[in-house]
This record gives C-alpha cells, structure tokens and sequence, in this order.
C-alpha cells in the first residue's frame, strides 16, 4: 500500500479544480488568504463529523443505516449531510469574509466559498479512499468525477449568492439562497448517489440521471462564474474611466 499514492489522489482533483477556479480571477486573491480558507474548510470537517452523527442517531436511532427506499435515501441526503455539510461551510466562510478587506470583488465571494468547500472536499475524500482502503483506487476514480467536483459546484453557488447579497443590498433572498441553493443541489445529489443501494436496477439507472445532474449543476455553476467575472470586468473599467475618489460600486 502506497500511502503518499493514497494522499496524492485523494488531494489532486481538489488542487485541480482550485487551479481552474483560481486561473479565472484577474485580480488573485493573496496566497495567504487562499491558504486560511483552504484550510478553514479542512478544519470545518471535524464539527461536521459530530454534527452529522448525532444528527444520523436523532433520526434514525442508529450510527448507520441502510436505506430501504427513496425517502430514506433523502432524509439521509438532507438531513444528515447537505444541511449539517453547506450550513457550517458557509459559518466558516462568513467568519473569515465578515471583515475580510481583500473581498472587494463579486467573484472573490466564489473564490473564498470553493476555496473552503475544497478543503473540506479534500479531507473528506482522505478519509473515504483510506476507509475503502482495498478498493481505494476505484472510489478515487468515482469521487474525483462526481464528488469533489461536487463540493467545487456547492462552493460556487454558495459565493455566488454571498457576493450578490454583499454587494447588492443585502436582499434577504439572497441570504436564504447562499444556504438554500447549495443545500438543495448537494442534497438531491446525495439523494440520487443514495438511491444506488436500493437495487442493482435502480442504482444503475441513478447512476446515469447522476451524471446527467452533475453536467447540468456544473453548467449552470459556469455560467455564475462567467456572470460575476464579467459584472467585475464592467465595474473595474467603470472605475478606472472615472475620476479618483468619485466611483460608486455597481448594484446587482
């Protein structure tokens, strides 16, 4: 067993998907800040770990169950992951945002929000390879195509409403989406990945409406990034046409 292979390919899709996001941004964010929130969401993992168990023990009397139908599958995928996983995601990207003075950009809200969902996606997935640890390279494969790219697509969403609700007026339905949109996307995510353990029939045909879910979450978490990359754009030219000390931020 190749424990530094293990840790490489548990880490590399994160490091990957941070690269693309990063590459994207055409003020980057300083290291060390990247870095806090990286790891900040690596950290997020061990309340979430407790969180989770209780919660799986409240509702299902047990630390592990087996889901016998579909209802089960989402109140699993909600309850005891979406929920608990996004809503202390978001206290860790709140509390390191709140007086953040690099955060002076809308696309810098989905920077900071992957940059912690990564984290966590990276930890998470070191415990699921080296708990698998005989067929390890298999659920590598798997998570490196659906799961972290997951946690990239949740962070996405998430720092995309965030900065909508920041920069634009602090709406209070832009502070419900930040936690409601990735809720809902990682929980009928969950929902679909559960609902292969009912049967071999069901867990193929989930398997396939999983990929096309994914395909559909990742597209529309593109088009949220081209959008706040280019509201950035607009206001950085507006800013520099204007005279000094007589700019305003645009609203969304």
């Amino acid at each position: 067993m190749n424990i530094i292979l293990i840790f490489a390919a548990a880490l590399l899709p994160a490091m990957l998907l941070f690269i693309y996001m990063w590459r994207k941004d055409a003020h980057p964010e300083p290291a060390n800040q990247l870095l806090c929130a990286v790891l900040l969401g690596a950290v997020a993992c061990v309340p979430v770990s407790f969180v989770e168990s209780g919660v799986q023990y409240v509702l299902f009397g047990k630390m592990e169950m087996e889901p016998t139908h579909l209802i089960d599958c989402a109140i699993d995928a909600f309850g005891v992951a979406a929920i608990p996983e996004e809503g202390i995601k978001l206290i860790a990207l709140w509390l390191f945002l709140r007086r953040n003075a690099f955060f002076d950009e809308h696309y810098d809200g989905i920077v900071y929000a992957v940059c912690v969902g990564l984290g966590f996606a990276g930890i998470e997935n070191i415990f699921y390879l080296f708990g698998n640890i005989d067929e390890w390279q298999t659920v590598a494969f798997v998570r490196a195509l659906l799961a972290v790219p997951g946690h990239y697509a949740f962070g996405v969403l998430m720092g995309y409403y965030y900065s909508r609700y920041h920069f634009g007026g602090k709406h209070t339905s832009d502070a419900i989406k930040t936690f409601a949109v990735p809720v809902l996307a990682h929980g009928i995510y969950d929902t679909i990945a559960f609902s292969q353990q009912l049967d071999a029939l069901e867990g193929s045909v989930s398997f396939v409406v999983l990929i096309v879910f994914c395909i559909w979450m990742h597209r529309a978490a593109q088009r949220r990034i081209k959008e706040q990359v280019a509201r950035d754009k607009d206001f950085n030219d507006q800013r520099n046409n204007m005279p000094p000390n007589n700019w305003t931020f645009p609203q969304a």
